[in-house]
């Protein structure tokens, strides 16, 4: 175990290095299919006892250039939940400060709204290789934020239309790290954070993708990037 947190100390350390790169001054343009600054957040919250819900169509509304997070919520029937392999303490958290009603009946819960990123913010992250069950996350945050906002990170496997028992494409959230502080030192344009970031063993590695969002102190997301589509 030892020598195991060692080469992770030294993964992390790698990455702390490269963060210290200067920022190319005109970084590349997202691609054209990344949501666009203001895109639309979609955050979908499941109970782990519905195993129905899951497996029900959507109603239309979620577009390809939307944000979307489908949280699972743990219940009181613990492991024996149909869908507690995917169920986060986290998911229960978000919803709270989310203000998200409890799932009820066919539908989960879900809010939608469109980003609100400050005039002048920037995020963006990356990614390290997959080494035994961790993911190194670098964030990067520039400008001013509102009081009492935070930086979240998480790990969210893009389940395909027509697997795992979901008819429809889903992004399913599986590891939380936050809230992360995003107010720079005196001096610093900008502020990073690097964290290590373990997925369940029921998530497929290949499938996870790195996410970021800006969260203010009412819980709203303001802004979400992940590696392939920052916010510029």
């Amino acid at each position: 175990m030892a020598s195991g947190l060692t080469a992770l100390a030294l993964g992390l350390a790698g990455w702390a290095q490269a963060a210290q790169t200067p920022t190319p001054p005109t970084p590349p343009a997202p691609p054209r299919d990344c949501p666009g600054r203001n895109a639309a957040i979609v955050e979908h919250f499941f109970s782990a006892d519905c195993s129905d819900c899951w497996a029900a169509a959507e109603a239309p509304g979620v577009g390809p250039q939307d944000w979307r997070f489908d949280w699972v919520l743990p219940t009181r029937s613990g492991s024996e939940a149909p869908l507690s392999a995917a169920a986060l303490l986290d998911s229960a958290e978000r919803a709270q400060r989310a203000g998200s009603k409890a799932p009820i009946g066919p539908q989960p819960g879900s809010q939608r709204r469109a980003a609100a990123p400050p005039r002048g913010l920037a995020l963006a992250l990356a990614v390290g290789p997959a080494w035994r069950g961790y993911f190194g996350v670098q964030a990067e945050v520039r400008g001013a934020l509102p009081p009492g906002s935070g930086l979240w990170l998480a790990l969210v496997e893009t389940i395909p239309a027509g697997s795992d028992g979901s008819p429809v494409e889903r992004a399913l959230v599986r590891s939380v790290a936050g809230p992360l502080p995003v107010k720079p030192l005196a001096g610093q344009a900008r502020i990073q954070h690097l964290q290590a970031m373990r997925w369940p063993e029921s998530a497929q590695p290949e499938r996870l993708q790195a996410r970021g969002w800006i969260e203010s102190a009412d819980g709203m997301m303001l802004a979400v990037a992940s590696p392939r589509c920052p916010l510029r």
